[in-house]
């Protein structure tokens, strides 16, 4: 019994051996594009759609491949190269992407998706922002606003500095950090990839609702939120905390300049996309993404403070039927450049587009 045994093994063994050999010589996947959506309602076609369905649907991303480590689909292509990758998890799953072997995503362009509260003061419910920075709104020192000194317009400011609107000088016992560079909450993308990728959207057609035109009228005439969808050039403030109301829309357009140095324009808040980037500048750190190759679009759901006549409660996370025309509208904007690098990847793959 043993010396039949023994041969068994020893070619059961070879196989394996053999397998795993191939396995390891197989090339990895290069995905030309990555569509990177938070969240989706139910399943990922044919019900109703969040962050993810639309892209699924009309960039017909048939095909579900497996990501080491992770037990949920998470991750489908089509046959061109597009990729979509719903973060279920969160954060984490982009990780496990970028350190699963049987990817490589050094050529990768990345596409990060999304809805937001959008700025009144700039842009309506259905209009869509190609982003030139994320800008991060949860480390920093607060004070309670019924308590705060004398002239402060609200109790939040950096920490390294000692009032509101003022960068810090040092960081101030911050944990490790012992460089003030360190406390930057500004992340800049490639500005050039995204003035070109807004140039081939800017004129889409946008889609709109009726409701949506109602509530539109509650705001005077003034300002952006009264007009229909528009395709907008600014950032994205990236918070945990969901605020909202006129006062705290003033501290976000205040801390997207001061980080920017009243280069940005604040245009959208969620609650993902500092995260999203810290884990990519992370990665491009250590040499799994090119962080050149990232773009932030992000689309108004609803408005980040009320208009007049309506409370901070009743508006409070009243996003309704603009969900809709938001994860439409994303995804119309976000469609013509995946085509254009997908058309042109002998041009792209190597060159990183540019606009003045």
């Amino acid at each position: 019994m043993k010396s039949r045994l023994v041969p068994y093994l020893i070619s059961s063994l070879a196989c394996i051996a053999s397998i795993g050999a191939v396995s390891a010589s197989a090339a990895p996947l290069e995905p030309k594009v990555i569509i990177v959506a938070g969240w989706e309602n139910g399943a990922d076609t044919g019900d109703a759609p969040g962050e993810y369905q639309d892209w699924v649907e009309r960039e017909h991303l048939d095909r579900q491949v497996p990501v080491r480590g992770v037990k949920e689909p998470i991750l489908r292509r089509n046959a061109d190269g597009v990729y979509g990758i719903v973060l279920r998890s969160g954060a984490s799953e982009l990780m496990a992407l970028a350190l699963d072997p049987a990817f490589d995503l050094k050529k990768t362009y990345w596409i990060f998706t999304g809805i937001s509260g959008v700025n009144p003061n700039v842009a309506s419910v259905g209009s869509v922002a190609w982003a030139r920075w994320v800008v991060d709104g949860d480390a920093l020192r607060e004070l309670d606003d019924r308590s705060i000194p004398k002239g402060w317009p609200y109790g939040l400011y950096a920490i390294g500095a000692d009032r509101p609107n003022a960068l810090p000088e040092n960081p101030n016992h911050y944990g490790s950090v012992t460089d003030v560079a360190q406390l930057t909450k500004a992340y800049p993308l490639n500005q050039g990839l995204a003035r070109w990728a807004y140039g081939l959207s800017r004129n889409v057609a946008l889609a709109d609702d009726p409701e949506i035109a109602r509530r539109r009228a509650a705001w005077p005439a003034r300002l952006p939120a009264s007009k229909p969808p528009m395709i907008v050039m600014g950032e994205t403030l990236g918070a945990m905390r969901y605020w909202h109301g006129e006062a705290r829309n003033g501290w976000a357009q205040d801390w997207v300049k001061l980080w920017t140095k009243n280069q940005g324009v604040f245009v959208m808040t969620n609650e993902e996309s500092q995260t999203n980037q810290k884990q990519m500048r992370l990665l491009a750190k250590w040499g799994y993404v090119d962080p050149e190759r990232v773009m932030v679009l992000r689309s108004g759901s609803n408005p980040s403070m009320p208009p007049p006549g309506v409370s901070l409660t009743e508006s409070m996370g009243d996003e309704g039927p603009g969900q809709i025309i938001a994860f439409d509208n994303n995804e119309r904007v976000g469609a013509p450049v995946v085509a254009e690098l997908i058309h042109h990847w002998d041009r792209y793959r190597d060159h990183v587009p540019d606009a003045p």
